[in-house]
C-alpha cells in the first residue's frame, strides 16, 4: 500500500522490451541501500517490483497489460514519481493508495494563479463517477485533492461530467515530476480506494441474479 506522498523523482534510463514485458531501469536521485529484491515501488502511481538494482539504479518489469493501461512515461529519459511501499510505522500523510492505476486522463489546460497553478483534467473511462469535489485522486502518483468536478452532483457547470481541478502549490511542483506537466499530456489516475468498495458492497446488495458460486 501506498499513501501517494512522494519520496523523489527519478529518470528512465532506459525502456528495453524482454520477452514480451518492458524492463525499465531508473535512476532516482539519490539511490536507497536497503532495496530488497520483489520490493514495491510506486512510479507514477504504478505498483511495480523491484527486479534487479546496483548502486545508481533499480529496474522494474511491466507486462503488456501495464503498459497498455497507464501512461506512456515509461521511455528513456522520462521524469518519474517514486514512492516505495509504507511502512507500518510511518505516518499516513496522503490517503490509502493501492498502487493499481484505474485509467488515465489528459490535461485540458494548465493556468498560473497567484501562489499555485490550476489544472483541468478530463478522466478516461468510468473513472468520473467516482470523483467528488474536495475527495481525493492519485494523479501520476501524486495524492492530491479534487477541487472542482462536472456534471452531477459536481461543484462547476462549465466542466464537462468526466472533468475535474486540480490546485498545485509550488512545494508540489518542486518535488515531483507534476513541474514537466504541459497541456495535452496523458497522466496515470487512480480512484479513491474507498468509493470502489462502496459502489461494489451496493451493487452485490441489489444483485438478485443467478447463484453466486457453485
Amino acid at each position: 500500500m501506498f499513501t501517494g506522498i512522494v519520496e523523489q523523482t527519478g529518470q528512465v534510463a532506459r525502456a528495453l522490451n524482454d520477452q514480451g514485458n518492458l524492463r525499465v531501469t531508473v535512476a532516482p536521485q539519490q539511490m536507497w541501500n536497503d532495496l530488497t529484491l520483489g520490493e514495491s515501488i510506486a512510479m507514477n502511481g504504478a505498483c511495480l517490483t523491484v527486479v534487479d538494482w546496483d548502486d545508481t539504479s533499480f529496474t522494474v518489469e511491466l507486462s503488456q497489460e501495464s503498459v497498455a493501461k497507464t501512461a506512456p512515461r515509461w521511455s528513456a529519459a522520462s521524469l518519474v514519481n517514486l514512492e516505495r511501499a509504507m511502512r507500518a510505522d510511518a505516518r499516513f500523510g496522503g490517503h490509502i493508495v493501492s498502487g493499481h492505476v484505474d485509467g488515465v486522463g489528459t490535461l485540458m489546460a494548465i493556468d498560473e494563479q497567484p501562489g499555485a497553478f490550476t489544472v483541468r483534467v478530463r478522466a478516461h473511462g468510468t473513472l468520473a463517477k467516482y470523483l467528488v469535489p474536495k475527495g481525493s485522486v492519485t494523479v501520476d502518483g501524486v495524492s492530491l485533492t479534487l477541487v472542482d468536478v462536472g456534471g452531477p452532483a459536481g461543484s462547476r457547470s462549465d466542466l464537462m461530467a468526466d472533468e475535474f481541478t486540480l490546485w498545485l502549490v509550488p512545494h508540489t511542483l518542486q518535488v515531483t515530476s507534476l513541474r514537466d506537466w504541459k497541456v495535452g499530456d496523458i497522466v496515470n489516475l487512480e480512484a479513491d480506494q474507498l468509493a470502489k468498495y462502496v459502489e461494489r458492497l451496493l451493487l452485490m446488495r441489489d444483485f438478485s441474479g443467478a447463484q453466486v458460486g457453485a
